[in-house]
């Protein structure tokens, strides 16, 4: 069977600052997917982290399909109506544009979608982070699918070791339409080249060598870039398809126990460890530190299981331990040196205006 799997995430708002998001607010977007997806959608599922809420979709109506952006959009719509009655931070924040044009990108939403033939069995992992950029799976995707260190099938299978052709976004805002396909194995060194500027470049999708088939799929909205000045982080979300032709599924949640630094933290503008977290987690320490949830779910003719919750295992409360260390040896640096974001990123924020008044006083030694 041919399927589409869609997901799209948005920040609607949240209690108490940018803790979580409400349970009314989570109900009016899972009462509005459940009144109108008869028709539409074979199945869902509505989770949250942090404090941005994700539907995730199956159907077979295609990418960017009209139908499927527009109810995911009108359910957005209806919780930042109800954020807005209880008052929540930040009600709609990620609907930066509320004329809806056919699709949810460039209005704001996180996306990411994939179109394939079921297999006889179909295990993927829906990955979704709070509270940083894009760029924050560049380095888990590398080392998931190119690195024997994390994925042994590429010493061990057939297919695997054909590699995959990565599709790489440029997100800086004069350029965000192009992109640039590289192959592994024979590039990856100009993979990594790209991948370690995660505020310039982000992996968008994986394809097999071998099958032709899509392996991975994740958003690359940058929201500065729409609203013209910081609207938030742009909290990714991505699905990857695991097992057999593709990395295990202990393969593609490997390289999360690293707790690798990213951008976000406070105001989006500090970098810190991301943290591997259970689903339905909530933001807390200097609105942070940046985290990301991972559901693993079977699909069969469309229907979904029930998510198993992969950072809920004993052996990921370790890792969350190492990951606040980290967390709070960056943070007892404050604002100095590479704890805080480049001045390329915080140019979106009040930091450049209060630079542009500084300029003026400058004096010239004779």
């Amino acid at each position: 069977m041919r399927i589409n799997i869609s997901v799209i995430k948005a920040d609607l708002g949240a209690i108490g600052g940018h803790i979580r998001p409400s349970q009314a607010l989570l109900d009016a977007v899972g009462n509005h997917i459940k009144s109108k997806s008869k028709g539409l959608a074979i199945d869902w599922r509505v989770t949250f982290t942090g404090d941005d809420i994700a539907i995730l979709l199956t159907h077979n109506r295609g990418i960017e399909n009209e139908k499927i952006h527009r109810l995911c959009w009108e359910a957005f719509v209806a919780g930042m109506k109800v954020a807005k009655e209880q008052g929540l931070y930040g009600a709609g924040q990620d609907l930066l544009k509320l004329d809806f044009n056919g699709t949810v990108k460039g209005l704001g939403p996180a996306c990411a979608e994939m179109e394939f033939n079921e297999r006889e069995a179909e295990p993927f992992l829906l990955i979704a982070a709070d509270k940083t950029d894009p760029g924050a799976f560049n380095l888990p995707l590398y080392l998931s699918f190119c690195d024997p260190m994390h994925n042994a099938g590429l010493l061990i299978s057939p297919q695997i070791r054909q590699g995959y052709v990565f599709r790489v976004i440029d997100l800086s805002p004069q350029d965000n339409e192009r992109f640039i396909e590289l192959k592994s194995p024979e590039e990856i060194y100009d993979l990594a080249v790209l991948l370690r500027d995660q505020e310039r470049f982000a992996i968008e999708s994986i394809v097999s060598r071998a099958t032709g088939d899509t392996a991975a799929a994740a958003s690359t909205t940058r929201l500065h870039n729409i609203a013209g000045k910081y609207a938030g982080k742009d909290d990714p979300v991505m699905i990857v398809r695991t097992q057999k032709d593709f990395p295990g599924s202990g393969e593609a949640l490997s390289p999360f126990g690293i707790g690798h630094y990213v951008a976000g933290f406070m105001r989006g503008s500090h970098y810190g460890p991301l943290m591997p977290v259970k689903q339905n987690s909530d933001i807390s320490f200097f609105d942070g530190p940046p985290i990301v949830s991972a559901a693993a779910y079977s699909v069969h003719n469309g229907k979904l299981t029930e998510a198993a919750d992969c950072f809920a295992q004993p052996y990921w409360d370790n890792v969350r331990s190492r990951v606040a260390r980290k967390a709070e040896e960056i943070r007892q640096q404050g604002f100095f040196g590479p704890a805080m974001l480049g001045m390329d990123e915080l140019e979106y924020t009040q930091m450049a205006p209060i630079l542009k008044n500084l300029e003026k006083k400058f004096n010239i030694k004779k």
